[in-house]
């Protein structure tokens, strides 16, 4: 199944990690020791990517003044565009009172305006199936943000069905092409584009809590550890590149976070992207995670 929405623009690739504030990135993890009161860890990012995903948004409302913070943060990379997750009180509790929505879209404003941002991703529940009270609440938040380009992200394998992509074509939504944990009630990995905006968010394969649903091995997992292989990588590269044919612009986002490897894969990745000798890819995957991009640049 596949939908290709050809664009005359040339197509974008933009590729990078979810979040820059984790408080296990310190200790050199993935920041430099020794910095600065000074020193911004989104400033840092936005130098090595051209991409990073909002998480805070997902959990509380995001302040107009911290939204254009942001967009200052990332003045120098003329390239750089956010992408922001929609707040849980909406995809998750299904809360959609105006003065919320009116609060959520004002405090991501200065990033829209400004074309910082990419697009909203709608991350639902594992449980959130394809269903007609579903397809209906899907289209309802799509009205409710229509200032915003969005994204969903359908973790669930109900949504694999021509009549899912078609709603998602229909009401100009994006769709989120995902590597997760693998059962047989979760969404198998994609190269699908519903919409001008192409995007691929890569979870691990060991995931822990949100993914209980699709986990079905027999051990604990405390969270997003996983570490993706020269392999892995170059498969993904093959769907990204088939999304960003016909996309004006392709969003790659790296959602495993511990201990750092979200960073590392997300440099592979774009490495991997930007090489033209497919030969030469083990050992620019091996090098990237000392790649000079990954050199902290004095004040």
């Amino acid at each position: 199944m596949a939908y290709n929405i050809p664009s005359p623009i040339s197509p974008i690739i933009r590729c990078g990690p979810a979040g820059w504030a984790h408080t296990h990135w310190g200790g050199a993890a993935v920041y430099p020791q020794g910095v600065g009161p000074a020193f911004s860890p989104l400033e840092f990012m936005a130098e090595r990517f051209d991409t990073l995903e909002v998480t805070s948004s997902f959990y509380h409302m995001v302040r107009p003044e911290t939204a254009r913070y942001w967009a200052r943060m990332v003045d120098a990379n003329s390239r750089f565009q956010f992408t922001a997750k929609m707040n849980r009180q909406f995809t998750h509790e299904r809360n959609v009172e105006d003065a919320s929505i009116r609060q959520f879209s004002e405090g991501l404003r200065p990033l829209l305006d400004r074309g910082r941002l990419g697009c909203l991703l709608m991350q639902f529940p594992s449980s959130f199936r394809f269903t007609t009270e579903n397809r209906t609440f899907l289209i309802q938040l799509r009205r409710l943000f229509h200032e915003f380009p969005l994204v969903a992200e359908l973790r669930h394998s109900s949504w694999n069905i021509d009549e899912a992509a078609g709603t998602l074509i229909d009401f100009h939504i994006g769709f989120a092409n995902l590597d997760q944990p693998q059962s047989i009630r979760s969404l198998p990995p994609t190269s699908l584009l519903t919409w001008r905006v192409g995007y691929i968010k890569l979870h691990g394969r060991r995931c822990g809590p949100g993914f209980d649903q699709f986990d079905d091995r027999p051990y604990p997992v405390s969270g997003n550890d996983y570490l993706y292989s020269a392999e892995e990588l170059a498969d993904w590269r093959v769907r990204i590149q088939n999304v960003a044919r016909f996309s004006e612009s392709t969003f790659v986002t790296f959602n495993n976070d511990a201990s750092g490897r979200s960073v590392v894969n997300a440099l592979q990745m774009k490495s991997l992207l930007e090489s033209s000798a497919a030969a030469s890819m083990p050992s620019k995957v091996a090098s990237a995670a000392q790649s000079p991009l990954f050199a902290h640049r004095a004040a």
